[in-house]
């Protein structure tokens, strides 16, 4: 079983770092492993750690679903997905609100973040194949995961998973915003 998780693991730091080309290349033959997985997050670990930072979260996303009139079952994915920071953007990718770990993860307050978009984390580093990856998977207006290299306030660099989900409003079904649940990876 440990040897089957680093395979996994070595696999997903594998992908996540290719070109778009290649990326293309490969991407027909990446299938779910048929082996059942172990959700950490059924071990009651993360409630152990984030408890109160998870009722926060699950509160503001709550009021946040209720005043958008998303049709998406938000409490569910956060409650089954382990996250260190949630970034919610409008259509235009403008952030509108960040949860208590964004600060933690990133070095900035969360007021700063408010209006930019999330290319102010990025630098040097991080990959134009990768920004243009994101975006065309963003278009497509379904979840999806990723990897990008982002930058802390202190100029640090770090590797940071996004799981984004599209948020579409209850009446209409169109997209009105962009769920991110970032963590940071190795």
């Amino acid at each position: 079983m440990k040897n089957d998780l680093t395979k996994m693991m070595a696999l997903d730091i594998y992908v996540s770092n290719l070109e778009e080309e290649k990326y293309s290349e490969i991407s027909t033959n990446l299938q779910p492993s048929s082996k059942k997985s172990v959700n950490l997050l059924s071990w009651g670990i993360q409630d152990l750690f984030f408890e109160k930072e998870l009722f926060s979260d699950l509160d503001t996303i709550k009021n946040l679903s209720k005043n958008f009139n998303w049709k998406n079952n938000l409490i569910k994915v956060i409650k089954e997905n382990y996250y260190e920071s949630l970034v919610l953007t409008d259509v235009k990718k403008k952030i509108i609100w960040v949860s208590d770990g964004f600060t933690k993860m990133t070095g900035y307050e969360k007021e700063y973040a408010l209006n930019k978009t999330p290319r102010f984390l990025q630098g040097e580093e991080t990959k134009e194949t990768t920004r243009k990856r994101i975006q065309t998977k963003l278009l497509n207006g379904k979840p999806f995961k990723d990897v990008i290299i982002n930058y802390r306030k202190d100029q640090s660099t770090y590797k940071c998973e996004l799981h984004i989900i599209p948020l579409h409003n209850n009446n209409s079904s169109e997209i009105t915003h962009f769920l991110a649940l970032e963590k940071e990876v190795v």
